[in-house]
């Protein structure tokens, strides 16, 4: 298996954007609460994933959310490498086409497209890479992590 080191480093900067965002701080915030200081360009790069983050520095950085550092490469690798050996998460067309939640408006007319063309007794599942993922997520208004949780949660709760 081959690991997508720019799609690793897209991953972990969102989560470390969204846990960011979550406190409701800016990079400035998150910049005084480090250890050493960095500058903001840096974080955003980090936050970007157009740069790769030292061990020690992911580690400062993951203090000063107040998350263990395993928790995040935990959920950095869940996504990368998800519901599938190759990384994609699988769907089921006809249960987002069944969802009603507004937020996946576009999703659910995308995958009301995707049955209108299939041919009879194709397989109603597709699979999505990571940047699918992030396209739907910007089409949905949502942080990949928001859809990637809400997606899994597709089918297994009761409607």
């Amino acid at each position: 298996m081959e690991i997508d080191t720019a799609a690793y480093q897209r991953v972990l900067g969102d989560e470390l954007r969204t846990l960011r965002k979550q406190r409701g701080w800016t990079r400035k915030e998150l910049n005084k609460r480090l250890q050493t200081e960095i500058s903001l360009q840096t974080l955003a790069t980090y936050e970007l994933g157009t740069r790769q983050c030292s061990v020690v520095r992911l580690v400062e950085i993951c203090h000063a959310l107040d998350i263990p550092a395993h928790e995040v490469m935990a959920r950095v690798h869940e996504r990368v490498f998800g519901d599938t050996p190759d990384g994609h998460l699988a769907l089921n067309l006809d249960e987002i086409v069944a969802n009603d939640t507004p937020k996946l408006g576009p999703l659910r007319r995308w995958a009301q497209g995707r049955l209108l063309q299939l041919p009879p007794g194709h397989t109603r599942e597709v699979h999505l890479d990571l940047p699918a993922l992030e396209y739907m997520a910007q089409l949905c208004q949502l942080s990949t992590v928001e859809l990637i949780r809400t997606l899994r949660g597709l089918g297994k709760a009761p409607r």
